[in-house]
């Protein structure tokens, strides 16, 4: 059994050693790195990106549309030619160009609105980054607080197995004296196991609570990793009756990014009632369009001159038989194909136009629309509430819990002062022979219970407030 409890504490030298070789973290360096790294924070920068596209795109809408068109092709049978407006049956190589413009004049401010409505959109996605943010931190901060508690879980069990070890070597010394019998030092090598077997499974706890902040932070469950020990007490802390719960619930609503994402969906569901409503008036709009085209069968005469080809008699000379006549004068000509230049330039033709659009019947398409916007108004004002209301629920259960786990520490500590007390007095009089090794083991796991409970009642405290501090909006600090 000595052997065995001597591989036990040397078991413990070695896992202390290579757990201070590790590279410390410390709560503002995890945070930083959950940030960075979170697939969450990087799922929602995606889509605030997306919807500041959205919303780039919506006020390029404001300005004239510019569209320049081209058309090439070959018609052949009967078809009309584009320059001459004619029929023709030859084959034609044909081409076309265009430039288009539009301009939206009115339209009762639906496009105006729709782009307000996309701006507080984009505005309330980069909210929702923040709030995604704060979650993560609060999340890291619990995980971190859960890892130093295992570590002085880890403290207290080896001041226990110390206290045993020194327990045992004395009892061992005094049964070799005949001062006591072997009984009570098979009772504390007994205790010895059980308190290594705690020591242990502390250990074990704090792995598990290390791997855990790990996957929050999404590193490796490979990778080396501890977290710095600040003593808890040093851990700073406002004042409780600092945060009341009404007043850190004020200002949640001004600081939080959820009610901030809120009001700004409501925002811009209002400006989409707004902009659905003008859709369903007249909207007024100007056009222009250039345009010119090229045809293969335009041909352009070029005179090469005239000669006699006959002649015509025109009379009879008077008092006499012979007949006038005059030449027949034919002119020659030659055809070719109008230049593309000539042609561009001679074909050239534009147009500018006002358009008035009155929606009369389209399926009841607008005013679906328009309705549709409304009920989304009272659905982002219904949500508002329930995220307003759960959040001062949360507040004032939180301050609850800050109350709850006070007293407890509170009572905690008068526990571990009595036992503590108990334990010395029970010690003096097991060293003077005056009470057995039962009840000197039962004073002293009462002391150890009593010191965890206090433990963890300290630190359930420390992350209520700190919760309610993060309410408050004061952020993660330790």
């Amino acid at each position: 059994m000595r052997k065995q409890s001597y591989s036990c504490v040397l078991f413990f030298l070695l896992i202390g050693q290579f757990v201070v070789a590790q590279e410390k973290w410390n709560l503002k360096r995890a945070v930083d790195y959950a940030l960075a790294n979170n697939i969450s924070v990087k799922q929602q920068d995606v889509q605030a990106r997306l919807q500041e596209l959205t919303y780039s795109q919506s006020k390029l809408s404001r300005y004239p549309n510019l569209n320049f068109g081209n058309s090439l092709g070959i018609s052949t049978g009967r078809s009309i030619d584009r320059t001459t407006n004619l029929y023709t049956t030859q084959s034609i190589f044909y081409s076309g160009f265009s430039l288009q413009t539009n301009l939206d004049v009115f339209n009762f401010g639906s496009k105006r609105n729709a782009i307000e409505s996309n701006r507080y959109a984009s505005q309330a996605a980069v909210a929702s980054i923040e709030k995604i943010k704060n979650d993560i931190s609060l999340n890291v901060a619990g995980g971190y607080l859960q890892a130093l508690l295992s570590k002085q879980q880890i403290d207290i069990s080896k001041i226990q197995v110390q206290q045993t070890v020194a327990q045992l070597s004395n009892t061992k010394k005094l049964v070799q004296a005949g001062s006591l019998p072997e009984l009570n030092a098979a009772q504390l090598e007994s205790q010895l196991a059980q308190d290594s077997s705690n020591l242990i499974t502390a250990i074990g706890n704090e792995t598990q609570a290390l791997l855990y902040l790990k996957a929050l932070l999404n590193l490796d469950a490979g990778t080396s990793f501890d977290i710095e020990a600040p003593p808890v007490e040093l851990i700073p802390l406002e004042p409780l009756a600092a945060l009341q719960p009404e007043a850190v619930y004020l200002l949640a609503l001004e600081n939080l990014p959820q009610q901030r994402v809120n009001d700004l969906l409501l925002q811009s569901a209002i400006k989409n009632v707004a902009s659905a409503r003008g859709a369903m008036y007249p909207s007024i709009s100007m056009s222009g369009s250039i345009q010119t085209n090229y045809s293969s069968s335009k041909n352009n005469p070029q005179f090469l001159g005239s000669s006699i080809t006959g002649f015509n008699p025109i009379g009879i000379v008077k008092g006499s038989l012979d007949t006038v006549i005059a030449p027949i004068v034919t002119p020659a000509y030659r055809f070719y194909a109008a230049p593309f230049g000539n042609q561009f330039s001679d074909n050239f033709s534009n147009g500018v136009g006002v358009n008035i659009s009155v929606p009369i019947f389209n399926g009841a398409a607008a005013r679906t629309s328009w309705q549709r916007a409304k009920l989304n108004v009272e659905t982002y004002e219904l949500q508002k509430q329930q995220d307003n209301m759960t959040l001062k629920q949360d507040i004032y259960k939180a301050y609850t819990d800050a109350i709850t786990s006070l007293q407890k520490f509170n009572a905690a500590s008068k526990t571990v002062e009595a036992t503590q007390k108990a334990f010395d007095f029970a010690k003096k009089r097991y060293d003077a022979g005056l009470l057995n090794t039962i009840d000197l083991i039962t004073t002293q796991n009462n002391l150890y219970s009593a010191s965890l409970q206090r433990l963890v009642a300290q630190f359930d405290y420390v992350f209520k407030m700190k919760v309610l501090e993060f309410y408050r909006g004061q952020g993660i600090k330790l």
